[in-house]
Parts: C-alpha cells; structure tokens; sequence
C-alpha cells in the first residue's frame, strides 16, 4: 500500500488515484506530501483501537450470520456511495443501513412484538423496553435525549437524505455508523 501511495501526486485527477484516497479515508488513513521530498506519506487518522477495516469485516461478517440482507446491502450501496465521492447518497444509505439493522434486532429478538410495531421507532423503543437498548448507558431514555436518537437526528438532518455534504462529513457519519452497528451486533450475538 505505502508504494501505492508514494506514487501519487498532491493534484490526484485520475479516477484510480481518487478511488485510492477515498478508500484510504475510508479506513482511517490519509496521505500526507512533504513539499521537500515530493512524496507522499500514509498516516492514520483515527486512534489505532478502533480499527476501523477490521470493524466493516466484523459487520459484514454478523449481518450475513444473523441473515440481514437488507442492513447488508444498504452497507454495500453506502460504501459504494462513499468510494464514488457520492456523499448524499451514502449519507442516505447510511441512514437507512442503521434502521433497517435495529429493526431486524428487534425482528430476531422479538418477532411478534416487533411485527406489532409499525414504525421503525417503535421497534428501537421495544429494544429499550426489553434492555436491548440499555438506558443506565443512555443509550435509549424515554425523553428522547439519548445516544441512538441523537444518532438517527445527526444521519437525517433533513430526512433520510440530508442534502449535500462533503467528504469529511460523510466519512465520520460512515465512521460513527460501522462502530456502532459493530456494537449492538456484537451484543446480539453475545445474547443469543
């Protein structure tokens, strides 16, 4: 990899250059050029402890164990999304890609209850009433003032689509996403 980017130039144009850098982005990593030297440098950037490559494996990983197709191919679209540079259209699937897993949660864990629940938000509340959600963490609390729906209020500022945005911005949401989802379907599995 590092030879791979020590071939690119401050000005990348070539669609194959730029697929690289979104990727590189992607998974924690931007390139950096020494102006002196003129050559690029491969530097993380995010802490080591979130490995981020290893966070979408383990995701695509438990979503295909668990059998949720549909969280899986929202995934799929998001980072296909993401490495075009199409940031409003990974931004909508990243949204749809979370709300479409925590209801195939609750649909594992609960499938009366959760057929009986006819918004996505109601099947999230069935997850806290159950402790799924757990509110000791803030994770859910009846006033709404928690992490999952200050989640879901950041990914649709204006609805599932929230507009345009740029790379930055759609990288985190894509960042948040992944570390998130890992941990409630490591929590789903550990459960079962």
């Amino acid at each position: 990899m590092r030879e791979a980017v020590r071939m690119l130039r401050p000005d990348a144009t070539q669609t194959s250059d730029v697929t690289l850098l979104r990727g590189l982005a992607r998974d924690g990593y931007t390139v950096t050029w020494d102006d002196r030297q003129r050559q690029a440098t491969l530097r993380a950037t995010l802490p080591g402890e979130i490995l981020l490559p290893e966070s979408d494996d383990e995701v695509r990983q438990l979503l295909t164990h668990f059998q949720f197709a549909t969280p899986l191919g929202h995934l799929g679209q998001a980072i296909e999304a993401h490495t075009r540079g199409d940031w409003a259209a990974a931004n909508g699937q990243l949204r749809t890609f979370l709300e479409s897993l925590f209801d195939d949660i609750a649909r594992a864990i609960r499938p009366t209850e959760a057929a009986q629940r006819l918004t996505s938000e109601n099947r999230r509340a069935l997850l806290a009433d159950i402790g799924f959600l757990a509110s000791n963490r803030n994770e859910w609390t009846p006033d709404g003032k928690n992490y999952i729906n200050g989640l879901f209020k950041m990914l649709h500022t204006e609805g599932s689509h929230p507009g345009l945005s740029d790379e930055d911005h759609c990288t985190f949401r894509l960042h948040l996403v992944l570390v998130t989802a890992r941990t409630f379907l490591r929590r789903l599995y550990y459960q079962k």
